[in-house]
């Protein structure tokens, strides 16, 4: 046989087959462009020289094994797939003379032109994705970053040697499931089906068990380091929950189904119910398949969404200036150690000082001076104990700040307070009461004791939550009172004392100063600050402090959204990806078991079916095949839900309505793709079952 013979049967066999191999090259295409997208951003040498680009290559080097691991699950499986449709067709060459060495060679050359079609076509497609993704990344992170123009070598070369290693590995199986195939089993290998599977009750009672188990550890979790630690275990019983009750639980409903004589014996629900009992066991594999992925796809992109969107919030929320200077001081412990007191006006000096000397204007300065106290809500004495046991349920973080303090910090008019009255920025548990007693609890002989005098305030208003104090990594729930003077401030701070002994009170002092400058000169200044202060008299007459530390919003914005930015980046090249997969799997669910039930329709029309009828049957059977996954994806979503705020608070973002509408936002959108997918490829079923 003359070797230019394998190559235009090669050739021919792909145009034939376009309906599978079509899908499976751009599948290729779009599976090794987005892996382009990612190793060009982790190999460029631009993205490493502005502050806060780290932490984009390490998500990206991060989402670039993710990719890769994926692709190759999806391209075996698209791989297994088109064999699936193709024994036949290899079992007929092997009938008419052609050899099991000459089947391997004619899967060479098909291999090797979907590798010259599908690896520079997707190296091409991420060329110019590249572009379009640096723009947009850019934009996510809120900072110029000079990314390298042109294509990235060594991106091209690994992902080349990538794929190409996969569809290597893809030629051996398949060259393996040919060399142990007989040419009967070839010629009928694409019409093997399945017998109707028995019923599992164990299968589907565990897969119950699973899921309940996984939801009840999702809803249940409320600490975020519980939430980390959980997690995974959660999404694990989820997922085996999932595949147990779609393959047993599936079987075991359709099995009660049929039945019901009533219900079953109707020309509709008779065809539909037996032709998905008849190769359920594969059909509910995918079924599955497509709901884990919709809800990874769903719950990456609303997670990362919910965190950029909150990282504003959070900015807003601790960074109420262009440039604040943060100081923590004792009064008891320097007047024990007989050093001079903390002197506010001399840092705001400084700090004046040190914008005179960096060429900035002051807009506007401010001040604030407030206390932290922990303690637990006990609704059985009706007070807050500091130094309680807490919980998250009872546990408070109290911020303790004066009218002018409050004023400084949320640009509000302070409400009106005599002796005695405070005002209420966040809640605190009802059983309280107005009048709150605040009692001092320490470690004795026989555990926790009473120490020194309670003190009670008269709670006459509720504020809104300082964003300030709510946007915080504290534990618990942080709220805030309002109090009348400096003094009321030193009377909660000897709680603190009689809790963990005299001169333990620490007193927290923020200076802060809006500018007129530039985002480049704002990030210049925490550096510029300790130049200037270099030496051993340069804080001389601000007093004893604790600790010092100084921070621009400028910065956190470069770090925050670097962050932030990358994760939603990610999540979106990675949601892509899935989605993908979850397409590719809907298609050729949709194309395999239209071949299989065309021969099945056909005899039904032969009995006297309807077209009409039959019509009616196809469209109920395809409505529910694609309703079941999507509305499970949307179930693990809603369950998922108190998961994925826990988590969010890890990084301090506590906006549980932004993470709300970012996840009905998300399942909304993609319920519409998959309405699109759903009318693509229904067509296709309908024709080939019609």
């Amino acid at each position: 046989m003359r070797n230019g013979l394998y190559p235009r049967l090669a050739a021919q066999n792909l145009r034939q087959n376009r309906r599978f191999f079509l899908p499976y090259l751009l599948a290729l295409v779009g599976l090794s462009a987005a892996f382009y997208v990612m190793a060009a951003l982790v190999f460029d040498p631009g993205a490493g020289q502005l502050r806060g680009a780290e932490y984009v290559q390490v998500m990206m080097g991060l989402g670039m094994g993710v990719a890769g691991l994926f692709s190759t699950v999806l391209l075996l499986y698209s791989n297994s797939f088109l064999m699936k449709q193709r024994k036949r067709e290899l079992g007929l060459y092997n009938i008419l003379g052609m050899g099991k060495g000459n089947l391997a060679l004619l899967q060479c050359w098909e291999s090797l032109f979907t590798a010259l079609v599908g690896i520079p076509g997707g190296l091409l497609c991420g060329v110019l994705l590249h572009a379009l993704a640096t723009a947009g990344l850019t934009r996510l992170l809120r900072f110029p970053i000079p990314f390298s123009p042109g294509p990235s070598l060594p991106a091209m070369a690994l992902t080349a040697a990538v794929f190409g290693a996969l569809l290597a590995l893809a030629l051996l199986l398949n060259l393996g499931r040919v060399g142990l195939a007989n040419p009967i089993q070839l010629l009928r290998g694409g019409q093997v089906g399945e017998r109707p599977p028995k019923t599992r009750w164990l299968a589907a009672l565990v897969g119950a068990a699973c899921l309940g188990g996984g939801y009840a550890l999702a809803v249940s979790i409320t600490d975020p380091m519980s939430a980390i630690a959980f997690y995974f275990l959660a999404v694990l019983l989820v997922i085996v929950g999932t595949y147990c009750l779609f393959l047993a639980g599936s079987i075991a409903v359709l099995k009660l189904l049929r039945k019901n004589k009533r219900f079953y014996y109707q020309t509709g629900h008779f065809i539909g119910v037996s032709g998905m009992l008849y190769r359920m066991k594969r059909n509910a594999v995918g079924l599955a398949n497509i709901c884990i992925l919709s809800t990874m796809v769903m719950v990456m992109i609303s997670g990362t969404l919910s965190l950029y969107l909150g990282t504003g919030e959070l900015i807003a929320a601790q960074y109420p200036s262009d440039f604040q200077i943060e100081v923590g001081y004792n009064p008891g412990i320097t007047a024990a150690n007989g050093g001079d007191p903390f002197d506010p006006q001399s840092l705001d000096s400084l700090a004046r000082h040190f914008m005179d000397s960096q060429g900035i204007p002051v807009e506007s300065a401010r001040s604030v001076t407030y206390l932290r106290l922990t303690g637990a809500a006990n609704t059985v004495t009706r007070r807050m104990e500091i130094g309680g046991k807490a919980d998250r349920t009872t546990g408070r973080t109290v911020y303790l700040l004066t009218q002018d303090s409050y004023e400084g910090l949320t640009g509000q008019p302070a409400p009106e307070l005599g002796p005695g009255q405070a005002a209420l920025c966040g809640t605190l548990p009802e059983e309280l009461g107005q009048n709150v007693t605040f009692q001092a609890l320490a470690v004795g002989e026989h555990g926790l004791t009473e120490a020194g005098e309670p003190l009670t305030v008269d709670i006459t208003q509720t504020l809104e939550a300082i964003p300030f104090f709510s946007n915080t990594f504290d534990i618990y729930a942080a709220v805030a009172l309002v109090l009348p003077d400096r003094a009321a401030l030193d009377a909660f701070a000897a709680l603190e004392d009689a809790v963990y002994g005299a001169d333990s009170a620490a007193y927290y002092y923020l200076d802060l100063l809006d500018l007129d400058c530039t985002q480049e000169q704002a990030l210049a200044l925490e550096n510029a600050w300790y130049d200037y202060n270099l030496g051993e008299n340069a804080y001389d007459g601000t007093g004893s402090w604790d600790y010092l530390s100084v921070s621009t919003r400028a910065r956190m914005e470069v770090d925050g959204y670097a962050m932030a930015g990358g994760f939603l980046f990610l999540g979106i090249l990675l949601g892509s990806v899935f989605l993908m997969a979850t397409v590719l799997i809907i298609y050729y669910k949709q194309v395999s078991e239209g071949y299989e039930d065309r021969g099945r329709f056909e005899i039904m029309r032969k009995v006297g079916l309807e077209d009409g009828q039959v019509r009616a049957c196809i469209r109920s059977q395809v409505l529910t095949v694609f309703l079941l996954p999507i509305a499970a994806a949307a179930v693990h979503i809603l369950f998922n839900f108190n998961l994925v705020v826990q988590l969010l608070t890890l990084f301090s973002i506590r906006g549980v309505l932004t993470t709300a509408l970012c996840t009905l936002g998300t399942l909304l959108v993609f319920c519409g793709a998959y309405a699109a997918v759903y009318l693509l490829t229904a067509r296709t079923y309908y024709k080939i079952v019609t």
